[in-house]
């Protein structure tokens, strides 16, 4: 059987060959590319991100990203976002008092942590929800954060289930200490549309567990 393909969007934006590597690690072909036939084609898309809100979203734009994604989420094709890719998956984000607009596939903002220390950087426990493909296996593991902002929130909602349609299962996580810490959003389970605030790619083997269970979908 063929290994799945999977696509590294490529839109000048950050060192994504960690992450290449990584995917190539748990068994997936991979191609790094901006061509919008294969990103919108392969068997799954990472959009990778690091640095500023609206930096990632004006790259994106550049290789007109945001349609490839629509296009992939429309036919039920997954894509997996990880960092400042997940934030731009929110409506909106919020950085040094300037609003951006974010890709609007989940309602909520993305604002900087209410935490006495920030960035959050190092490894943390996530807590996971039931019924999670990606974590499987990795319900007390730790994973690799590094970041200043995050969505604190999910306004979409994440325990009622209509019957129709399955609620998103949505991992938190806390920045901080015990006497003084912000909760928020570590990873969210969507349909198609899966994301990691955390570096999957740096984040051991416990990364590349949570990869492989992705890769695993593709199939």
């Amino acid at each position: 059987m063929t290994s799945p393909l999977v696509c590294v969007l490529d839109y000048g934006f950050g060192n994504v060959r960690s992450a290449v590597r990584a995917v190539e690690h748990v068994g997936a072909r991979v191609v790094l590319t901006d061509d919008r036939a294969i990103a919108e084609n392969a068997d799954g898309l990472i959009v990778p991100g690091v640095g500023a809100f609206e930096a990632v979203m004006t790259g994106l734009k550049g290789v007109r990203g945001e349609q490839v994604i629509g296009r992939r989420l429309s036919g039920g094709r997954p894509v997996l976002g990880i960092c400042v890719g997940m934030q731009v998956m929110f409506e909106r984000g919020v950085e040094h008092g300037v609003e951006s607009e974010g890709l609007d596939h989940w309602p909520g903002t993305v604002e900087k942590l209410q935490a006495p220390v920030v960035p959050n950087m190092g490894w943390a426990q996530v807590d996971v929800p039931a019924q999670s493909v990606l974590f499987d296996g990795l319900q007390d593991e730790r994973f690799y954060f590094v970041h200043s902002y995050g969505a604190r929130q999910f306004p979409l909602g994440t325990t009622e289930d209509t019957g129709r349609f399955r609620a998103p299962l949505v991992t938190w996580s806390e920045a901080g200490t015990a006497d003084a810490s912000d909760r928020f959003v570590a990873a969210v389970e969507n349909g198609p549309l899966s994301a990691t605030q955390f570096h999957p790619e740096k984040s051991g083997e416990a990364g590349l567990q949570l990869l492989r269970n992705w890769v695993a979908t593709l199939s």
